[in-house]
Order: structure tokens, then C-alpha cells, then sequence
């Protein structure tokens, strides 16, 4: 841990400040509604007095996040939710020009991820927000006495509320948990729009490769995985989606994709990416049968959905090829390419979501601070949804910086839809 202006923080050269700073202005000019959120903020300070410790991934967008918050009173300190989705040049810039307790950097091995989540919550937060659930499940497993002096915390993403809903299942959750994915304004646009762009992005950044003509699996087809569908199969590439859900296999189907086992698809598959939130998706049976060259993908959350132990284990021989592009010669004699590890693709080997969309999830996390704040000692130790009233607010602030209007329902048109009398 280093100190400047007796601010603790651990990132990697504060040299690098100067370009995350211009990253971070650039960022703010594509995200209009948290700049409202901030305005307002600054005038009301309704995060006065209170410490938020932050888990998430430090990029320019995750930076206007922060900046939003401390600008409505909060001391705030942030960690990575990932060891290799940190901008070093972002965490610089935080701590060396805005002054915000960051530790962060690229490329940290386990030792120092835990360690830096441990740095954040001994600030003794009242409100956590986590990417991940990382920060939550510390507090569960490790720092239990801790739990009681916590008002509440928030969750980005979908692997997370999956782990926080069998925490509450299970009454083992100790405090709320706003699952901000849950947001229409989060997860319809986020993971649709911003994973379906940023994923083919870094796929496409690792490699060079031309999608046009290649066998492109996808593994799931949640919101996440459907927009990495459909971008890959606008770029040209032949998608097949594997799926559990008969649901989702049937809506892909309907989607105009082909649908099949994995196993069967990764034998065919020139580029596979993972988007489940699961295990193992990618097993070791599968890893000995897939064509010959495959390039591997990952854009879930954890480093889990691909058997890169497995990998590690058979291979022959192994050399990094270029950024984020890892060769494994096989004993069987075959070629895979694994891209970043094995972790978010998106993050590790691009910039991650556009600003644009980022507007909208962040906007979600301002407002689930509030509400957690001005809801305090009201909640159960359950996980929660913020309102739709919410939702339509950040959905009409979007639409208005875009200069989009839209219609509203007249006074005859409401009185028809609450009345059950009016018939044919």
C-alpha cells in the first residue's frame, strides 16, 4: 500500500494519470444521465458522511461512477471485481487527480485481488457495490462481524445476483442486496448491447480474425449471450447457440440461429465464446474432441466456464502469440487459442462496455445507493429490485439526451386499460 496526499491506494504508475484522466473526461461526454445524477448530487449531498466500498471493474465509465457518488458526499474506495479489467491509466488518474483510494492493477495474481478487497472493507463501509458478489461473499465468509455495520449493498451483474438469490434462499444473507441487474435499463442494454459489442471487440482485437464465414458458438442465450449472437451473425459469422433452457433454445431457433449439443457444435466450431455464469461449460471431454485450431472465448464473470486447468494439463506445449492470445498444443496434436485466460474477453482484452450503455447501468447504482440510504433499518436481508418508476426514469432521461420523444397515454386511453367493463 502507497500514500499520496494521505491517500492509500495501490495501483501501478501514477505516471499514467494524465491519459486516464482525458479517458475518463471522454467517457463523461457519452454519459448524460449519470451526469444529471451527479449535478444533483452536487447540490443535495445525500451521500454525505457515508463510506460505499466499491468492487467493480476500474474503467473511464466505472471512474464517472465514482466521481458521481464522491460528488454527493460519499467517501468512496474502489477495488477491481477482476485481476485483469482494471485500466491502469483510469486508477491512476482517480488517485493522483481526484483523490479517490483506488487498489487496482492489471494483472494481479489471486494474492493481491484478495488483498485488495480486504484494503477496501477495512474502511468499515456502510454500503458495498459489488461486480461479482466478491465483496459480499468476504463479509460472509471472513469478516462476519463485520456484516452488522453494512446498510446495504448493490450487484452489477448477473453472476452475482444468481450467487446473492441462493444466499437469501439459503437465509444466509445478512443484509439488503439491490440487484441492479435486475434493472430493465441495466440488463436489456448492458448485457445485450454493451456485452454483444465489447465481446466481439476484444475477440476481435485478441486475434484479427475475419468472422465473416467462421462457425461462431455461443454457449447460452441469455441477454448477454444474445448480443453476442446477434453481432456476431451481423458481421457475417455462421452462429450456433448451445442452450439447457428448452425456452431460450426454442426462442434462438426462432432468432434464425442453428441450435445444438455443445459437444456436437464445438467440433464444427471455428471461435466459441462462453456467457453462461456456470462451470465447466466447457469440459475436459469437450476440450479432447473440438476442431482442431478452435479459438476459445470467455464472457462471463468468473474464469470458470472454460477448463483452462484442464488445458494446462494436457497440453504439449504453450506460447503467447500475441495480446491476450495464449497457443496450446495438445498431446492429441491439436491447436486451441485461448483468449485472455479464460476471463471476461470484453474487459481483458478491450476497453469493455461502451460509455453509452454504461450510462444507464451506473445510473442504476446511483440510485440504488439512495435508495438504500434513505431506506435504512426498513429492509429485510433479501435481495431487491429498484422500482419501475426508477427504471422509466433513467429510460426517459436516456431518451431525452438522445433527442428522442415519445407518447404518453390520454386521459381516455388509461381510464380503458383500468376498467374491465369497456368490451368489443
Amino acid at each position: 500500500m502507497k500514500k499520496v496526499n494521505k491517500i492509500n491506494y495501490d495501483v501501478k504508475d501514477l505516471s499514467l494519470a494524465e491519459q486516464g484522466k482525458l479517458n475518463i473526461e471522454w467517457a463523461a461526454q457519452q454519459m448524460p444521465v449519470l451526469n444529471i445524477i451527479k449535478k444533483r448530487f452536487s447540490r443535495e449531498k445525500p451521500l454525505k458522511g457515508l463510506t460505499i466500498a466499491a468492487c467493480l471493474h476500474v474503467t473511464k465509465e466505472t471512474a464517472n461512477l465514482v466521481l458521481t457518488l464522491k460528488e454527493g458526499g460519499a467517501n468512496i474506495l474502489l477495488c477491481a471485481s477482476n485481476p485483469l479489467s482494471t485500466q491502469d491509466d483510469i486508477a491512476s488518474s482517480l488517485v493522483k487527480d481526484f483523490e479517490i483510494p483506488v487498489f487496482a492493477i492489471k494483472g494481479e495474481d489471486n494474492k493481491t485481488y484478495y488483498k485488495h478487497l480486504n484494503e477496501v472493507l477495512d474502511s468499515n463501509p456502510q454500503i458495498t457495490m459489488d461486480d461479482g458478489a466478491d465483496l459480499v461473499s468476504m463479509l460472509h465468509k471472513e469478516r462476519r462481524p463485520q456484516a452488522k455495520n453494512i446498510i446495504g449493498s448493490s450487484e452489477e451483474t448477473t453472476t452475482g445476483v444468481i450467487r446473492l438469490k441462493a444466499m437469501e434462499k439459503d437465509k444466509e444473507l445478512l443484509f439488503p442486496v439491490v440487484a441492479v441487474n435486475d434493472s430493465d435499463t441495466k440488463h436489456l442494454f448492458d448485457n445485450r448491447y454493451g456485452t454483444g459489442q465489447s465481446s466481439i471487440d476484444g475477440i476481435i482485437r485478441a486475434t484479427n480474425l475475419l468472422l465473416a464465414g467462421k462457425n461462431f458458438v455461443v454457449c447460452g442465450y441469455g441477454w448477454c449471450s444474445k448480443g453476442v449472437a446477434m453481432r456476431a451473425k451481423g458481421m457475417g459469422a455462421n452462429v450456433i447457440v448451445t442452450e439447457i433452457d428448452p425456452v431460450k433454445a426454442l426462442e434462438a431457433v426462432m432468432d434464425g440461429f442453428q441450435v445444438m449439443k455443445i459437444g456436437k457444435a464445438l467440433k464444427v466450431a471455428d471461435i466459441a465464446i462462453t456467457a453462461t455464469g456456470n462451470k465447466n461449460v466447457i469440459s475436459e471431454k469437450m476440450i479432447e474432441n473440438m476442431k482442431d485450431g478452435i479459438v476459445l472465448a470467455n464472457t462471463g464473470h468468473f474464469n470458470v466456464e472454460i477448463n483452462t486447468e484442464y488445458l494446462e494439463k494436457v497440453k504439449k506445449s504453450k506460447r503467447n502469440l500475441r495480446n491476450s492470445l495464449d497457443e496450446y498444443v495438445l498431446r492429441n496434436g491439436k491447436k486451441v487459442y485461448l483468449l485472455a485466460d479464460g476471463r471476461l474477453v470484453n474487459l481483458a482484452a478491450a476497453e469493455g462496455h461502451p460509455a453509452e450503455v454504461m450510462d444507464m447501468s451506473f445510473a442504476n447504482q446511483a440510485y440504488a445507493c439512495e435508495w438504500l440510504l434513505d431506506n435504512k433499518g426498513k429492509l429485510k436481508n433479501k435481495v431487491y429490485a429498484l422500482s419501475e418508476k426508477i427504471d422509466h426514469s433513467i429510460a426517459s432521461l436516456k431518451l431525452f439526451s438522445m433527442g428522442v420523444s415519445f407518447d404518453r397515454l390520454t386521459a381516455e386511453q388509461k381510464k380503458y386499460l383500468s376498467s374491465w367493463q369497456e368490451g368489443t
